[in-house]
C-alpha cells in the first residue's frame, strides 16, 4: 500500500502534528483538573514547570533526537506513515497511556496533583512536537545536523 508511505520530511511533519496534538490534549486535561477542583494555578504551574523540565530534558528531547536521527539516516526513500516511532517507543507509549488512564480512573491521586503533572508532561510533549515541526520546516538543516 503506497498510500501509507511518505518521505522522510513528511514523516517529521506527521510526528510533529501527532506529538503536538497529544501534548496539547494532556496539557488541557491537566488544566481542567486544576480548574474543576479549585486548585492554586500558581503552585500548579510551578510544580508543572519542574515536571516539564524533567520530562523534556531527560525523555522527550532525547526521543526527538533518537527518532530524528533514525528517520534521517534510514536507507528507505519512503516510510510507513506510522514509523516516526520504533516498536519500543510504541510499547512505552502504550504503557504510559494505560497507566495514565488507570491512575485517573482509580482516583488514587488527588486530581490537583495529577492535573499539575499532566500540565508539565503535556507541555513537554507539545514542545517535542514543535521540534519535529521545526525539523520539517528546516529539513535541509535537519539532514545536515543528523546525518551520520
Amino acid at each position: 500500500m503506497n498510500i501509507l508511505k511518505v518521505e522522510k520530511k513528511t514523516l517529521l511533519l506527521v510526528a510533529g502534528l501527532i506529538w503536538g496534538f497529544a501534548g496539547f490534549r494532556v496539557f488541557t486535561l491537566g488544566v481542567g483538573d486544576i480548574k474543576t477542583n479549585d486548585g492554586n494555578l500558581i503552585l500548579s504551574a510551578l510544580f508543572s514547570a519542574i515536571i516539564f523540565y524533567l520530562f523534556f530534558k531527560f525523555i522527550f528531547s532525547k526521543m526527538f533526537e533518537k527518532h530524528t536521527k533514525r528517520i534521517i539516516n534510514s536507507n528507505l526513500k519512503k516510510h510507513c506513515i506510522f514509523s516516526f516511532f520504533d516498536v519500543k517507543s510504541y510499547i512505552i507509549m502504550g504503557f504510559m497511556i494505560f497507566f495514565g488512564i488507570t491512575i485517573r480512573n482509580l482516583e488514587i491521586v488527588n486530581p490537583i496533583y495529577l492535573g499539575s503533572f499532566y500540565m508539565g508532561l503535556g507541555f513537554a510533549l507539545f514542545i517535542a512536537g514543535v521540534l519535529f515541526l521545526i525539523s520539517f520546516i528546516k529539513f535541509e538543516k535537519t539532514k545536515a545536523k543528523y546525518s551520520l
